[in-house]
């Protein structure tokens, strides 16, 4: 368990840089909601969720040895500000998701450049626990964030895909599937358990962190 430990920080930080572009999109798009409740910060304070942020991740790491999900308190967003509703929804719950896969191709540049500096300090660096753990930290910040993603773009509530999918329903019947709220997380679990559906969801993984990953190899 206490080799999983340092995923924490990075985990973390990508949930909170997750939920910092949703507010600051609808910021840019006309509504200061997020800015006027604090909660366009890097501090993890305002961002943390009991359950998603510390409790479920730390069950996870327990009882499965590994983290399986975690996420942030979301940034609150009023779509009466926007000057189109239902495309500026669109591209507040994108950005969510798009940043995850910045972050995962940041982490990789991070890698590569640690696997640059590790032959200029020669045995120090395989020696420190802090070079070490900075190391695992960033190559398992990749595929995390490629997770977190892909995950979030699935359309189903309360993911940020589900926004997506509703922009293209009648008013009516987008508002309807939006009251499916946070139950859609165990229709999601259902989901994961078909065979037909895991596939597609490894394989939009893999799309995203094939390249990296050999990117990451490449430098090796």
């Amino acid at each position: 368990m206490l080799n999983e430990l340092y995923i924490l920080p990075v985990l973390l930080f990508s949930v909170i840089i997750h939920e910092i572009s949703h507010g600051y999109a609808a910021l840019r798009l006309g509504d200061p909601t997020a800015r006027d409740m604090g909660r366009l910060t890097l501090n993890p304070v305002p961002h943390i969720d009991l359950l998603g942020s510390i409790i479920v991740p730390l069950s996870s790491l327990l009882i499965a040895g590994h983290i399986l999900i975690a996420w942030a308190k979301p940034v609150p967003v009023n779509p009466m500000n926007f000057s189109n509703g239902r495309r500026d929804d669109v591209v507040v719950s994108a950005v969510g998701p798009i940043s995850n896969l910045i972050m995962a191709i940041g982490c990789a540049m991070i890698t590569i450049l640690l696997l640059k500096i590790q032959p200029l300090i020669g045995d120090a660096a395989a020696a420190s626990p802090f070079f070490v753990f900075l190391f695992k930290m960033f190559y398992g910040g990749i595929y995390l964030n490629v997770i977190l993603g892909v995950f979030n773009l699935v359309p189903i509530p309360p993911l940020d895909g589900s926004h997506v999918l509703g922009a293209f329903l009648p008013m009516e019947a987008a508002e309807t599937y939006s009251r499916i709220g946070f139950a859609g997380i165990f229709l999601i679990l259902i989901l994961m358990r078909i065979p037909a559906f895991s596939a597609l969801f490894n394989s939009a993984i893999d799309f995203f962190y094939a390249p990296l990953y050999q990117l990451v190899v490449s430098f090796a």
